[in-house]
């Protein structure tokens, strides 16, 4: 009789982790799936997590978001992917989702707090490149 390997409560926290990610990163391909900028979004997807790490969690969000268009109604890949990426790591963080996670890194987050957003990011921005590749990138 074969056992089932037990596994202790870190690893079921973890197991669910990564599966809120996962869902999230979903989510977010779907939204963007039906939009006249999905490739771009696809594609801007697939290098964000090398932006986080060159540059840092709060430099990419200012790239972002100062790519946005214009009019503060419309949305652009950009700004999608920046507001997707601040509310996942904010409702992590800080327990309730944001839009713009901007002023939150620069006024109120400690070291810990930041390298733990940027950890964070980076976990979801691999469920959301792994997705945007699967879903939006016409190669």
């Amino acid at each position: 009789m074969s056992q089932v390997p037990i596994r202790s409560p870190r690893q079921s926290i973890q197991r669910t982790l990564e599966q809120q990610r996962a869902a999230a990163a979903w989510q977010c391909v779907v939204d963007a799936r039906n939009t006249q900028y999905a490739e771009k979004y696809g594609q801007l997807a697939r290098e964000a997590a090398s932006l986080v790490q060159m540059h840092g969690l709060g430099q990419t969000l200012a790239f972002l978001m100062s790519k946005r268009p214009k009019k503060q109604e419309e949305v652009n890949e950009h700004f999608q992917l920046a507001r997707d990426l601040s509310r996942w790591v904010s409702q992590q963080v800080l327990g309730e989702p944001r839009d713009d996670l901007r002023e939150w890194i620069v006024s109120q987050a400690d070291v810990a707090e930041y390298r733990r957003a940027t950890m964070e990011a980076l976990a979801f921005l691999t469920w959301l490149k792994r997705f945007a590749e699967a879903e939006l990138v016409k190669e």
